[in-house]
């Protein structure tokens, strides 16, 4: 019987499969999801840092309507959370593309090329992705019966540092005079 060294019982890895638990410096640390009750939600901004979490966890702990978890040159990272009937509000950001990621409840999103002229609406469920190109009015309403939990990433950054917003309120009159 003839052996071929080099290719019998190669070990074969998966790295993608297997857990690392490297000493990152900035790791956000997020508490086991058991019980929920006692756990903290992120609301440190990381950014310009390196930075690792799981942000099904994040999203889902978070309870403010907005909270930036990293903001670095080009690009930034939010978690909301909306309440039964709530939106986002109809905005536009002129210079910045924005993607959204639904991770739990029930919602429906409103694009187009005005505040009058919202010519594109979809229903959107937990897992769902919403692309928003520059220059494109949008919003996103609540319309479960539970929070409505989702992160963002504006690309270039379109918040300020470390922003947190408890509610909606904080944020309408923390950006009043933006053209939201």
């Amino acid at each position: 019987m003839y052996y071929v060294p080099y290719y019998v019982n190669v070990p074969m890895y998966s790295y993608g499969n297997q857990p690392m638990h490297l000493p990152v410096p900035y790791e956000a640390v997020l508490p086991n999801q058991a019980g929920y009750g006692n756990h903290k939600q992120l609301t440190t901004d990381f950014g310009k840092k390196p930075f690792v979490v799981d942000m099904e966890e994040a999203t889902k702990l978070n309870n403010t309507y907005r909270t930036a978890i990293w903001s670095g040159d080009h690009l930034q990272i939010t978690v909301m959370s909306l309440h039964v009937g709530e939106d986002i509000g109809l905005e536009m950001h002129p210079d910045v593309d924005q993607f959204l990621y639904i991770e739990q409840g029930q919602g429906v999103t409103q694009m187009g090329s005005s505040k009058d002229n919202l010519t594109f609406a979809r229903n959107v469920y937990d897992d769902y992705a919403i692309v928003i190109p520059a220059g494109t009015w949008h919003n996103v309403t609540n319309i479960g019966n539970e929070p409505l939990k989702l992160f963002s990433i504006y690309a270039p950054p379109n918040h300020p540092f470390g922003t947190v917003h408890t509610t909606k309120a904080d944020a309408m009159a923390a950006e009043a005079g933006y053209g939201h």
